[in-house]
């Protein structure tokens, strides 16, 4: 009896299934693995590589002390290849506890810190100095000047001195420019561009398309600055203009203060006031100096009323000019400051306030001939000029004739000179000639309107 055989699936088919399968899943391995490398090599290979640059202008306050760390810690969190501080400042206000806590964020910073003190006519002088050698990197351009430390701002033990104690005891009172900058491990840097290019990790190329090869950086770079409040209250805090605002704002108060009602002045000058102590408390100031200012300030004011200088005014005068040139201690401030601070206020004082109070509480030129020929008294010799008082109002007078009139002698109003009384001794036959030359124009004027009626 023959075995009935039941064929199998065929070999062949088979195999090519497989076969297919193979192919399929060695082309999924592929294309991920292409995919994966594709998109490996469209990364950027420097996508975190660029460095940035902050300003450093102007005394060393506050508010500049906490841009500086926060663009250290943003700079870390981004992963900067350096972080360059553009250097362009005399000093720092800040406590020595404050500095230190600076000092320590500049050098233990997670990046290299670089600083540039230019551009050309910068200086880096005082605790912004001390900052300097703490840097990894430093520049200075041509006629910018570093050093003259002054007092030591860093402990010794907590910060180890960087430099050898020749070139500090150079620096303690002197100053080096660019032709010495490798006294202190720096390099001459025209511009802030040659500066960077010598940087460790800033990428450069050369440029072959000019006449001779250049350094091109390609390393992107990305400027800042102070933000708008913060520029504003730091712009506050520099000598000259919290000076002259602690002024400004003190005399439009006392404008205010003779006028009636509130007014844009009293605003402007409380605003001005309040800015102006804030820059003196962050700077550092006298205080004894800052009383002097207000008692000058109150010493003008009273005399404001009399309408002419009196003991009052000089007393005001000199503590103006002690408060002013004694105002800051170890900051200086230019002429210009002096100047405008002192002659504005002695101007506006002696001349503008006492004006404007007569012209803010008297009727106007027009419609006071009715004081003519009005009794008063002499408040002051009036030779040729003075104060009177005319119906308990005091007044600026000159006497229209060469006597002179001593003080208490009874006055009388003869003219007025826009906001001036033209005044004669009580006594006297001026006014009876003036009457009579008046009442003569006046019978001739009369005598002209009649014929020409006719």
């Amino acid at each position: 009896m023959r075995r009935k055989t039941v064929p199998g699936p065929p070999i062949v088919p088979r195999l090519r299934r497989l076969a297919a399968l193979a192919v399929l899943g060695v082309g999924l391995v592929i294309g991920f693995t292409a995919s994966s490398a594709r998109a490996q090599s469209d990364t950027p290979a420097t996508v975190d590589e660029f460095v940035p640059i902050i300003k450093v202008s102007g005394l060393i306050d506050p508010v500049l002390a906490d841009y500086i760390e926060r663009s250290i810690t943003s700079a870390e969190n981004d992963h900067a290849v350096y972080l360059v501080m553009q250097f362009n400042s005399g000093g720092s206000v800040l406590s020595r506890e404050r500095f230190a806590r600076l000092a320590s964020r500049v050098r233990d910073a997670k990046i290299p810190i670089g600083i540039w003190v230019g551009p050309s006519g910068a200086k880096a002088k005082g605790g912004a100095a001390q900052l300097v050698p703490l840097a990894d990197s430093i520049g200075i351009a041509p006629k910018s000047r570093f050093g003259r430390f002054g007092p030591n701002m860093l402990d010794a033990a907590a910060f180890p001195a960087t430099l050898d104690d020749a070139t500090i005891a150079r620096l303690r009172n002197d100053t080096i420019g660019s032709d010495d900058a490798g006294l202190i491990g720096a390099t001459a840097a025209p511009t802030i561009g040659q500066f960077l290019i010598d940087l460790p990790g800033f990428r450069t190329e050369i440029d072959n398309s000019g006449a001779q090869p250049t350094r091109k950086p390609v390393t992107p770079v990305v400027f800042s600055s102070l933000p708008l409040l913060s520029n504003q209250l730091h712009t506050v805090a520099s000598p000259p203009v919290a000076y002259l605002l602690f002024l400004i704002g003190l005399g439009l108060l006392i404008f205010e203060f003779y006028t009636a009602g509130v007014g844009i002045a009293g605003v402007v000058g409380a605003g001005a006031f309040v800015l102006g102590c804030y820059g003196l408390d962050v700077l550092p100031a006298r205080w004894w100096a800052v009383a002097l200012l207000v008692v000058a300030m109150f010493g003008f004011a009273i005399d404001v009323q009399t309408g002419v200088p009196r003991v009052w005014t000089g007393i005001g005068t000199a503590c103006l000019f002690l408060g002013s040139f004694f105002l800051y201690n170890g900051v200086s401030m230019t002429w210009f400051a002096y100047v405008a601070g002192i002659g504005g206020v002695l101007l506006g004082m002696v001349q503008g306030m006492p004006a404007m109070v007569r012209t803010r509480f008297s009727t106007p030129t027009i419609g006071r001939e009715w004081m003519i020929g009005e009794i008063g008294t002499a408040e002051t010799n009036v030779d040729p000029d003075g104060v009177v008082r005319v119906r308990d109002a005091l007044w600026r007078a000159r006497t229209n004739r060469a006597t002179p009139i001593v003080k208490g002698a009874g006055v009388r109003v003869a003219e007025i000179d826009g906001l001036v009384l033209e005044v004669e001794p009580e006594e006297g036959a001026a006014r009876d000639y003036r009457e009579r030359a008046r009442g003569s124009k006046t019978s001739a004027a009369s005598e002209r309107a009649t014929e020409g009626t006719a």
